[in-house]
């Protein structure tokens, strides 16, 4: 199991019950994936125990409870710029965590505040990266798409760019590199959806000589089992594979998109009420009797706490001063002086 989810699930809630009365582990069927080019896929078992329950449950509720802060700051005009929210979408974060090492590199697009989180990253030092202070992970001067942590590379602009795409699954094919790409399908690029922009929309068909499985992105443990059989493909030296998860995303493309210019409303209620990642584990683990309804809402009240408490320390953390703006350019650098936005005014780095 992933370091990083272990430190953030480790403190178990007590309940009135005793922990006696849960059924420890239980097996649930998984959607069987799609294959391209693969003769056998992942498995349609999967095995959960009430610790990776709770795990997982506690880790995708605080990103949920995470973004709607984030959504609550932006309106507010506390957090500013680029915002791109990842509700409805923890299930491929905390399945893709679930299924790796935290050894294992990975770097995400813009959409990357649930990545961050999942690499051990605080609610408290994404909150206040959005806003722009000192105690942010990147200082204060990253940003919502600019985001890092150990084996992590960050949230990035450039999002599968058709030409630079093909080419590394060209790369990643001759020399056979232990890589997984994976494209999150939430249904839409901005505002567009993948039937009006796309001639085929079997994304996992589009590494073409690579082999490819399209998974229920809306399940964490359907995509557990897929990056369980993904890394265990790549790490065998079979080369890379294309992963295609089908999830969706509640808010718009970015805050500044209200999100149902392109969609209904009653679209995206569905989804909640049919497919919600967290609703699904939750219902789950109560129904199999590995946890109760108040262990949950504790769990839930505790979240919010955190998030409270980030939420002020992310508002009243002061900003990086103006002299410290272009500190660490280079890693190991002694210090340098950088051109500001004219001739006449000096900055200076320090690593």
């Amino acid at each position: 199991m992933c370091h990083s989810l272990s430190l953030q699930g480790a403190r178990m809630v007590a309940s009135t019950r005793s922990f006696a009365d849960f059924t420890p582990q239980a097996s649930f069927d998984v959607k069987k994936c799609e294959l391209h080019r693969l003769d056998e896929g992942p498995s349609e078992t999967a095995v959960l125990t009430r610790e990776q329950g709770l795990q997982y449950y506690r880790i995708m509720q605080t990103m949920r409870r995470m973004e709607l802060k984030a959504d609550q700051l932006y309106k507010q005009k506390i957090i500013r710029g680029f915002c791109h929210l990842y509700d409805g979408q923890e299930a491929c974060a905390m399945g893709i965590e679930a299924g790796i090492n935290p050894t294992d590199h990975l770097i995400t697009a813009y959409r990357a505040h649930g990545y961050t989180f999942t690499r051990g990253v605080s609610v408290r030092e994404i909150l206040a990266e959005l806003t722009g202070r000192r105690g942010g992970v990147a200082k204060g001067k990253g940003g919502s798409m600019h985001m890092y942590a150990k084996h992590f590379y960050g949230g990035n602009g450039i999002v599968g760019a058709q030409g630079q795409i093909f080419e590394s699954f060209n790369m990643a094919a001759l020399w056979k590199l232990p890589c997984i790409f994976i494209c999150e399908n939430n249904k839409f690029g901005m505002g567009t959806s993948v039937e009006r922009s796309s001639a085929s929309t079997d994304y996992f068909k589009r590494g073409d000589y690579i082999p490819g499985i399209k998974v229920d992105g809306m399940d964490v443990l359907c995509v557990r089992e897929a990056i369980k059989f993904a890394a265990d493909y790549c790490r065998a030296g079979k080369g890379p594979i294309v992963m295609e998860l089908e999830t969706y995303r509640y808010h718009g493309h970015s805050m500044s998109d209200p999100g149902v210019s392109y969609r209904s409303r009653e679209e995206i209620q569905e989804v909640r009420s049919k497919s919600d990642p967290i609703t699904m584990l939750k219902e789950r683990m109560l129904s199999n009797n590995m946890a109760s309804v108040e262990e949950i809402k504790e769990i839930d009240v505790e979240i919010r706490k955190v998030i409270e408490d980030a939420a002020q320390f992310a508002i009243s953390d002061p900003e990086p001063p103006l002299d410290e703006l272009c500190n660490h350019i280079f890693a190991n650098n002694p210090p340098m002086e950088v051109r500001g936005t004219n001739p006449w005014v000096k900055l200076k780095s320090v690593s």
